[in-house]
């Protein structure tokens, strides 16, 4: 007989009724029914009902053990009683009678519970990871992430993509967020990066002649963390040659949908071909967002031309200055009281917005001072035009173009959510395409790039030298699943001339270009193929199919919200030595003065 086990957790059923077995596992449960002991014993696999009573040799030990203790059963498999079966674990038929027990390590008071899934401060949860993750949840969580992962893999080689790796220690970039810098030991003053993405390499790969790359990359940025966000993250990073913008969506389509078909657990999913391509701006004007969650039915209007002229003064000066009025609709809100749209009014000031207007309508009435300061006519031209109801209200964001969108986005999300409106048990993708190649900055009073600068502009080289800038678009897509994107890509700007201009636009020399992107541009003189990719999210996408909403409930080992590894100690202090083989002096972060905001993080400040 096996040292530890001839069966694992899950295996036994009522086939084995008789057999003498052998199982190893952690005490997940422990009930004494007075001279019976039932154990519940798990390992990777599931769980094993384990008795003991006052003829088993075993009682005593099992008796005084504490849960989470690790043991090893011999036993016989024995039938459960009739009502006694338990029809949802795969080994409910059956019951293994203890006849010995060997402890194979005792475990102490427990820091958090594992049976149970009882909710537990996360900082606990995450200093006692390897506790944390023998929980039901965390254990499939973390199952699932890799089951997602092989089947990626096996779906791009399908698609005829090849994997490769590439550097970790790499050139920090003057592009993109903060770096995590490694000091070099051989060459005293001068750091390593880790990669933020794998960019250059993987187009630096198309250069070489490779033409379908693909790997699952670790990427590291350090940057303040959100719940769908981790300073260290995975992505299904990808480049093709010889593509264009609807290649690229071909390829990864059926890629991303065949995923989330396989683990949607029964949820439904834009089919592969079907993902819809949404122009930035319409996304902008639509949803108030370019991760619009089309899982949402409500759609944004722009109603700035009802209010030109109108009677209510403060929407006129905002229009008269330029600024937008955007509205969401409210449908089947005429059962709602006034304290609902009071309640999103109070919302938005808290989000930081001025406040958000509103007008009430039940069976055909109009109420609200926008109403009433627009008039009776007004309101049902501007109803009809939108084609609302006579029991339909109406919130409305007024400002600048770019805070108008804003509160508005925000706005219809949180009315679908109070309404119930927004779509269950669906996986909703789409691409959002056309994005702005250049934006005015107006801090800084001058044109620069709006999203990747390395993106080929719509138009290349003759849209560059004749358009107006803010006109022209980039071969630039971000894909989008329920309002969270997945990943950014591009058609890349291979031609070196191309992208002296557009960077000359920016406000950039061709010095400049030649100085920070060096490596880039050189091999992009020596032949480069028309090449474009992207690089969905892993993390985003365990998450989504998990249905958590932290991205730290998908990862093994993750960081805290202040970039911390509470388990490991990390970041820690090192050794003077250590600080001199690397030609570095620590120096203290510096005492905030007085009134100063000490909520600011200075991570970046050394």
């Amino acid at each position: 007989m096996h040292a530890y086990r001839t069966h694992n957790c899950a295996q036994l059923a009522k086939a084995n009724v008789g057999e003498t077995v052998r199982l190893s596992g952690w005490v997940h449960r422990k009930r004494d029914h007075g001279g019976v002991l039932f154990v519940d014993l798990r390992d990777h696999y599931g769980l094993t009902q384990i008795v003991a009573d006052e003829d088993s040799p075993a009682l005593e030990v099992l008796d005084g053990l504490k849960l989470e203790s690790v043991v090893t059963i011999d036993g016989e498999v024995k039938a459960r009683a009739e009502g006694t079966v338990n029809p949802n674990l795969p080994t409910g038929e059956i019951e293994v009678f203890a006849r010995s027990v060997t402890v194979q390590s005792r475990a102490d008071e427990l820091p958090l519970p594992v049976a149970g899934e009882q909710e537990y401060p996360e900082d606990i949860r995450l200093k006692y990871r390897f506790v944390d993750l023998r929980r039901e949840t965390m254990h499939r969580n973390i199952m699932l992430r890799s089951q997602v992962i092989t089947s990626i893999r096996r779906r791009m080689t399908a698609q005829g993509f090849t994997e490769f790796q590439t550097p970790i220690l790499g050139a920090s970039s003057p592009e993109g967020a903060r770096d995590y810098l490694v000091p070099s030991r051989l060459h005293p003053g001068r750091f390593y990066a880790l990669p933020q993405a794998p960019q250059m390499f993987k187009q630096l790969l198309m250069v070489a002649g490779f033409d379908r790359y693909f790997q699952i990359a670790p990427c590291f940025r350090d940057e303040d963390l959100r719940a769908d966000r981790s300073p260290e993250f995975y992505q299904l990073d990808f480049e093709m040659s010889f593509v264009t913008q609807e290649d690229v969506f071909q390829a990864i389509e059926p890629v991303l949908a065949g995923v989330f078909e396989e683990f949607a657990n029964g949820k439904s999913v834009t089919p592969a071909g079907e993902f819809p391509r949404i122009p930035y701006a319409e996304a902008i004007l639509k949803y108030g967002t370019d991760k619009p969650d089309l899982r949402n039915p409500l759609v944004i209007s722009d109603v700035t031309d009802h209010f030109q002229t109108s009677g209510f003064g403060l929407f006129e000066k905002i229009v008269g200055s330029g600024g937008r009025v955007r509205v969401v609709p409210a449908p089947g809100t005429h059962e709602k009281s006034r304290k609902f749209f009071d309640d999103m009014n109070d919302w938005a000031r808290r989000e930081g917005f001025a406040g958000l207007g509103y007008v009430t309508r039940k069976g055909g009435e109009f109420g609200g001072p926008i109403a009433k300061n627009h008039g009776t006519e007004g309101m049902e031209k501007l109803y009809a035009e939108l084609g609302l109801g006579e029991n339909d209200g109406l919130f409305f964001a007024a400002g600048k173009e770019r805070d108008a969108a804003k509160l508005a986005g925000a706005a219809r999300t949180r009315v679908a959510e109070e309404l119930g409106l927004i779509e269950q048990g669906c996986f909703k993708f789409c691409w959002i395409v056309d994005f702005p190649m250049f934006e005015y900055d107006e801090e800084q009073k001058k044109i620069d790039f709006s999203h990747n600068p390395f993106s080929m502009p719509q138009g290349e080289m003759e849209a560059l030298e004749n358009e107006d800038p803010l006109t022209i678009m980039a071969w630039q897509y971000d894909i989008v699943c329920n309002g969270y994107e997945l990943s950014s890509g591009a058609i890349r700007n291979h031609r070196p001339d191309i992208m002296y201009k557009a960077f000359e636009i920016a406000g950039y020399s061709k010095e400049d270009v030649d100085a920070n992107f060096s490596g880039m541009i050189e091999a992009f003189k020596l032949g480069a193929p028309p090449h474009g990719g992207s690089a969905p999210g892993i993390d985003r996408i365990v998450m989504l199919l998990a249905d958590e909403p932290n991205i730290r409930e998908v990862i093994a080992f993750p960081l805290n919200q202040r970039a911390q590894d509470l388990m490991m100690g990390a970041p820690s202090v090192v050794s003077p030595r250590q600080l001199r083989d690397v030609h570095i002096r620590a120096v203290e972060a510096p005492k905030p003065q007085r009134g100063e905001d000490t909520r600011v993080d200075r991570a970046g400040d050394a």
